[in-house]
């Protein structure tokens, strides 16, 4: 008889202790947040990554009145960062703001993630890619350079960022469309733009932010855009479709797409949370400004919905591992992970 009281009395206990272990998860939740909030951002600091990244957390911060810390781990093409955000405590007060890369890091072999692994707050902004040559450069229009490549192919000397990068990317699209550079990978975007300058190349495909002040300052002339969006700041350079139409298929997607994920073990209270204080920063005039700044498009009005940014975010994947791979640049196929060409 006893022993009967006892065992009611400890599946008891273990009943409360679980209802107060409920209680006390669901208060965390409902209370959202109420401690500092890290921000990983997965990529070096001064990249464009981590630009618009500290500008939102800046901004975050005021919005949720609690304090949020950048922090950048850098290393793999995001794949550390990446990683280090799911393996936080999936509470809502680790967050991710992350580039493209997390997009092709399987076939790349950098890591097992995909953006599967996450929950969206939103899609943010893509940071645009242009075609720049230096001030004295032959090239004046973008026909120019894209003539001369179809005429001398091998031969015209472009840098990029490495392999897998959106700067490889847009090689690789030039020479789908019949235009041969002769690609040399160099460290940074930065190191890209110097090989121009100092005439070790005869162009690159840089995001607008990264070389807009050498555009401004006249040591870099702007001969394209590789969007099918104008830019807001230069409105007159070319869209690459409008010079060549066969290239409109390519130009649908943005090319470094900057995003606000949480791991997909959050909880969906914080997420709406997150999203709410979200959807006021974006609508604020600081952010409006901030965007316009740095020519920036914004891709949380063009993919409104976590459907359409998971359509998005499928449609980039498939069509960037796939080029990568037909190139021989990945270590595993897209197809051994489902992803549809």
């Amino acid at each position: 008889m006893k022993r009967k009281i006892v065992l009611a009395l400890l599946a008891l206990l273990l009943c409360v202790s679980l209802f107060a272990n409920g209680a006390q998860e669901a208060s965390a939740a409902d209370s959202y947040p109420n401690k500092a909030i890290t921000m990983i951002i997965p990529y070096g600091v001064g990249g464009t990554t981590d630009v618009s990244g500290r500008k939102f957390a800046a901004l975050l911060q005021n919005e949720l009145g609690v304090p949020v810390t950048v922090v950048n781990q850098a290393g793999a093409s995001g794949s550390i960062g990446c990683q280090a955000a799911l393996d936080a405590v999936p509470d809502g007060y680790t967050v991710l703001f992350t580039a493209e890369s997390l997009g092709t890091q399987r076939v790349m072999g950098l890591s097992d993630l995909s953006y599967a692994d996450y929950k969206v707050i939103s899609p943010m902004v893509n940071d645009p890619k242009v075609i720049v040559v230096a001030k004295d450069s032959k090239y004046n229009t973008l026909q120019d350079l894209l003539s001369d490549m179809k005429a001398n192919p091998g031969k015209i000397k472009m840098s990029y960022t490495g392999p897998g990068g959106s700067g490889h990317v847009q090689g690789l699209i030039m020479e789908k469309l019949g235009y041969i550079p002769s690609m040399t990978a160099y460290k940074s975007g930065s190191d890209c733009f110097l090989a121009v300058l100092s005439g070790e190349v005869d162009f690159t495909n840089s995001n607008i932010s990264t070389v807009k002040a050498l555009i401004e300052s006249g040591d870099l002339k702007l001969l394209g855009v590789s969007s099918n969006v104008k830019l807001s700041i230069y409105p007159d350079a070319p869209l690459f479709e409008e010079v060549d139409p066969a290239a409109a298929p390519y130009m649908k997607n943005a090319f470094t797409p900057l995003n606000f994920l949480v791991s997909k073990e959050v909880s969906d209270s914080v997420v709406e949370t997150l999203r709410a204080a979200t959807k006021k920063i974006v609508e604020s005039d600081d952010w409006k400004a901030f965007v316009k700044d740095n020519a920036l498009e914004e891709l949380y009005l063009q993919y409104p919905t976590e459907a359409d940014a998971l359509s998005f975010y499928k449609s980039w994947e498939s069509m960037v591992s796939w080029m990568l791979y037909d190139a021989g640049v990945t270590k595993y196929s897209p197809s051994d992970f489902g992803i549809e060409k």
